[in-house]
């Protein structure tokens, strides 16, 4: 950024202040679409969890949680349920209070716990989205009329490198036993 508006002194200083200031507006129209995509969303995956379906997912989801994730404690299996769900909407900032969650839940057995963590920090870090519902916003925000054509290039790329991601820790796992 400043190296952007250095350049701009030089080269049109009389549009500094004006981009400034109307970029500033777009910023801030932004965060507030942004926001009211993320209420949305919040208050979704609260009436989730204190309707019990949280407890519902977790239990879809347990055979594949306890196997990815090598954990069988049912309140760490909710958490990262809950976490995973949200990143698949492409949720990602509305997952971080269940991932935060999750941790903490498993930060008093590091022990049998570590790699569950560390397995959360992948599967979160490689983003695998069904439905990147910020990027289409964002899209629709920036006047996009075919918002949604990103829906299966995006779905391909995250389960790659999901898929890349959690081979790994395997392999890391598996290296690090011998």
């Amino acid at each position: 950024m400043i190296i952007s508006l250095t350049i701009l002194l030089f080269c049109a200083p009389e549009l500094v202040i004006n981009t400034m200031i109307n970029e500033s507006k777009n910023v801030v129209s932004l965060c507030i679409n942004l926001i009211a995509i993320y209420a949305v969303w919040m208050g979704i995956l609260e009436i989730v969890e204190k309707t019990g379906l949280g407890e519902k997912l977790a239990n879809l989801l347990s055979p594949i949680i306890k196997k990815l994730f090598k954990i069988n404690n049912s309140e760490q299996i909710k958490y990262v349920a809950m976490n995973l769900s949200a990143n698949f909407l492409g949720l990602g900032n509305a997952a971080t209070p269940s991932g935060i969650k999750a941790i903490k839940s498993m930060e008093n057995d590091l022990k049998h716990t570590r790699f569950a963590m560390l397995m959360l920090l992948v599967v979160n870090s490689t983003g695998l989205q069904l439905l990147p519902t910020t990027a289409i916003s964002l899209r629709i925000n920036a006047g996009s009329t075919t918002a949604s054509d990103i829906i299966l290039p995006t779905l391909l790329a995250t389960l790659a490198s999901t898929l890349f991601g959690i081979v790994v820790m395997f392999l890391l796992n598996k290296v690090k036993k011998r």
